[in-house]
């Protein structure tokens, strides 16, 4: 007659509780697979689909019940983990809405916004068509399978323990935040650039000759210069997401070294 113990029970259980709260929280907060049209049934069946096939090439995990206060303790820790791992990449993620914000307040369209449910809020068109392109280009580079990947290696670079994390690791999070705002006006440069060339010549054109009206003629030539730069910055679009997705990579080495 098989018989299984509490103890091989409480085993079997943290082998599979504890990989998978750090995997839920991953996908919980993970651009694309965070998204709010993705349902909460669904995050969890990706995330159990991922930890059920990757738990035999996972390092041993301690021997603790998950339901002891050690093991809750446990638990909260490999979400936070999780969450940190996916909020670094949402940060690239964000740089672009600041990038589309800005460019819409320099083109005038900062009152054409509508309800996103992705962030809660009103976002502004050409905020909400980076962002869609950004999400394209992630799935482009395979981004979500590299994320994936990056949160199974995480066992082996920062495993699971009951040992306090370090509090260095969660600075860099927050250094790494800066981010936000540096790469979104460096992507809002060229068409704040050009917007601003723009409205001077708008400026000196209205003092030369003060019979034109420039809230007729100024409001169709910012927003026809400010889709033309943007259709010609697609070109250099990919290139630049693709170098902001290294560095959100780079960041989560970072973070997960500097918490181990």
């Amino acid at each position: 007659m098989l018989t299984v113990t509490d103890a091989q029970l409480d085993a079997w259980l943290a082998a599979l509780m504890f990989p998978l709260v750090r995997i839920l929280g991953m996908v919980s907060s993970a651009p694309l697979f965070g998204n709010r049209g993705v349902s909460i049934r669904v995050r969890v069946a990706i995330g159990l689909g991922i930890a059920v096939a990757v738990l035999p090439a996972l390092p041993p995990m301690p021997t603790v019940a998950p339901a002891s206060g050690i093991g809750l303790a446990i638990m909260a820790q490999q979400f936070l983990i999780g969450a940190a791992i996916a909020v670094m990449m949402r940060i690239v993620f964000a740089a672009v809405d600041v990038a589309g914000e800005l460019v819409g307040l320099q083109m005038g369209l900062s009152f054409a916004a509508f309800f996103d449910p992705d962030s809660g809020g009103r976002t502004a068109v050409v905020a909400e068509f980076m962002g869609l392109i950004t999400s394209l280009l992630f799935l482009a580079l395979n981004g979500h399978l590299l994320l994936v990947d990056v949160v199974i290696r995480s066992f082996e670079w920062l495993p699971v323990s009951a040992t306090p994390l370090h509090g260095d690791g969660w600075m860099s999070a927050v250094r790494f935040g800066t981010t936000l705002f540096a790469a979104g006006l460096l992507l809002a440069m060229p068409i704040m650039a050009t917007l601003l060339v723009v409205n001077i010549a708008m400026g000196v054109l209205t003092r030369a000759a003060p019979q034109l009206n420039l809230f007729a003629i100024g409001f169709p030539v910012t927003l026809g210069t400010g889709f033309l730069v943007l259709m010609l910055s697609m070109e250099a679009f990919a290139p630049a997401m693709r170098h902001f997705f290294d560095r959100g990579f780079d960041a989560v080495g970072q973070l997960l070294q500097a918490l181990h």
